[in-house]
C-alpha cells in the first residue's frame, strides 16, 4: 500500500474483463443493474459494467430508509 492510497483510497485503475452472471450462480449487488460486472484488483470492489457503452457504470447512491420513511410513503 503506498502512502497515497493510504490517505486516498484506492483508485480502480486495474480491472477484471467484464464477468457475466450465469443463471444458478451467485449475482454480486453490481451486476444486478446489467448483469455484467467488474472487479478492481486491487481492492476487490464490484462495479456495473455496461456492453453498449462498453465503460463502466457509475456507482448507485444507495438509499437507506427508516421505519419512519416508509411508514410516510406508505400513506
Amino acid at each position: 500500500m503506498t502512502i497515497l492510497d493510504a490517505l486516498f483510497g484506492c483508485w480502480h485503475k486495474r480491472m477484471s474483463f467484464p464477468i457475466t452472471s450465469r443463471r444458478g450462480q451467485r449475482k454480486p449487488e453490481a451486476a444486478a443493474e446489467t448483469g455484467t460486472y467488474v472487479v478492481c484488483l486491487d481492492c476487490g470492489k464490484e462495479f456495473a459494467y455496461d456492453w453498449q457503452t462498453m465503460r463502466m457504470q457509475k456507482p448507485r447512491k444507495q438509499t437507506t430508509y427508516t421505519h419512519a420513511t416508509v411508514e410516510a410513503k406508505a400513506s
